[in-house]
């Protein structure tokens, strides 16, 4: 199926088996989850920052403990017995309402990294990488990291990853740096997915690199720092700047085989990249409220704020952008949920575009509409903004999204390579 494909059959509605779940979700995350949100971030600045205070813990745990007895645990596993049994298209649903809270995702044992690590895990793990990694992280026990950028080169051409791998006996020695390593600071962080170099003169272009489960904490991982974030650190998640000097795992923690790297990676990030765009798309809808309550609420030039200037304009607009963005959502979640990825990948580089910039510019606006309060630390909409904006480059840059989208548009009319 090709990018206008017929989409006759296409339901991207809510299922009648979705809507009591989403009902569920959508309350605890807004009447229990959301109103800790800034009680938890402010632990933060009491004790370790890369540690969890008790209370940090107690709201934590304790959500999580409530969102798995209510049933409500691990939506974004489709197509697996390990699932929920779920649809592309019905997680869209509940992935926007996780988007509205802080630690919304990680409560239903949904956040990244690990859901994408965990999909690795699932469909290229060995039994024993299944038993020793998977099961505690589906069992929201441990965290775990995703290392594949590299300060040195320009990681968005994934084939420039340079992170040397050699085989050494039973052994693979690992050297070099990786750094946004989302997650790498959480002190229950104890596995990393690493990308490394493994070349071979015999494999193409594409097969040159491999996967390695690397345990946290093995000998020569040196935290080198934190990476800010707009002058914040994440804290206690982080995304590390890690080098890793004579690193030895066992040649049996490779994934697949060598020169699966490229394979693993598309598997991994297609679904990766939908879910943060299904999230924005929640943090534009709650700013879009915010916005709207804000203009109702106060006044300036004896008029409600929502009837100056261009605010009808802006509100309107919001929300029309915001459908937009959801429909081209559900629609390449749709196209996951046919199976098959090639057809699938130019319309998550589509969403993966538009949901940042649409949540973006509607974040602004509600900022604007706040005034001076609006980039304070007394709303969320400024945490919003940075942590969309951030969103335009993890998994790959606008402008690599916008090429493959291009060349795949291209290839309609012609036939040669573009």
């Amino acid at each position: 199926m090709n990018m206008t494909a017929s989409s006759s059959n296409m339901a991207l509605g809510m299922t009648e088996r979705l809507k009591p779940i989403h009902e569920k979700v959508a309350a605890m995350v807004r009447d229990e989850i959301a109103p800790l949100d800034e009680e938890f971030l402010a632990e933060v600045e009491k004790g370790d920052r890369w540690g969890y205070t008790p209370r940090q813990s107690e709201i934590l745990e304790g959500l999580k403990k409530k969102a798995k007895e209510a049933g409500l645990w691990n939506f974004w596993l489709t197509d697996s017995e390990r699932g929920y049994g779920l649809s592309t298209v019905e997680y869209a649903y509940l992935a926007e309402e996780m988007g509205k809270s802080h630690l919304a995702a990680e409560v239903f044992n949904c956040s990244a990294p690990d859901t994408g690590n965990m999909e690795v895990l699932e469909r290229y793990g060995t039994d024993e990488h299944k038993a020793k990694w998977l099961k505690p992280l589906l069992e929201g026990e441990i965290r775990s990291a995703f290392l594949m950028t590299e300060p040195e080169v320009a990681s968005s051409d994934a084939t420039n990853v340079s992170m040397s791998c050699m085989r050494d006996g039973d052994d693979y020695v690992l050297n070099g740096e990786k750094w946004w390593s989302s997650g790498a600071g959480d002190p229950r962080c104890k596995i990393y997915i690493v990308m490394v170099h493994t070349p071979d003169e015999s494999r193409p272009r594409h097969q040159q690199h491999s996967m390695v489960l690397v345990p946290a904490g093995t000998p020569g991982i040196e935290i080198l720092r934190a990476m800010q974030v707009f002058g914040e650190d994440d804290a206690p998640h982080g995304h590390m700047h890690v080098k890793l000097t004579d690193v030895r795992v066992p040649a049996s923690n490779l994934l697949m085989r060598e020169g699966a790297g490229f394979e693993i990676s598309q598997g991994r990030l297609g679904p990766g990249r939908i879910h943060h765009c299904m999230r924005a798309i929640g943090q534009a809808e709650a700013a879009l409220e915010a916005m709207c309550k804000r203009s109702l609420q106060r006044e300036a030039f004896g008029k409600k704020l929502a009837q100056l200037g261009a605010n009808y304009d802006i509100i309107a607009n919001a929300r029309m952008e915001i459908e937009m963005a959801r429909l081209l959502c559900l629609k390449a979640a749709w196209m996951m949920d046919k199976g098959d990825a090639r057809a699938a990948a130019p319309w998550i580089s589509q969403i993966k575009v538009i949901a940042p910039q649409v949540a973006l510019k509607v974040i602004d606006e509600a900022m604007q509409m706040h005034g001076g309060a609006g980039i304070s630390q007394d709303f969320q909409l400024a945490r919003a903004w940075t942590h969309v904006r951030t969103l335009r480059f993890a998994d790959g840059p606008d402008a690599v999204h916008r090429r493959q989208v291009a060349r795949q548009e291209l290839k309609r009319y012609t036939q040669e390579k573009v």
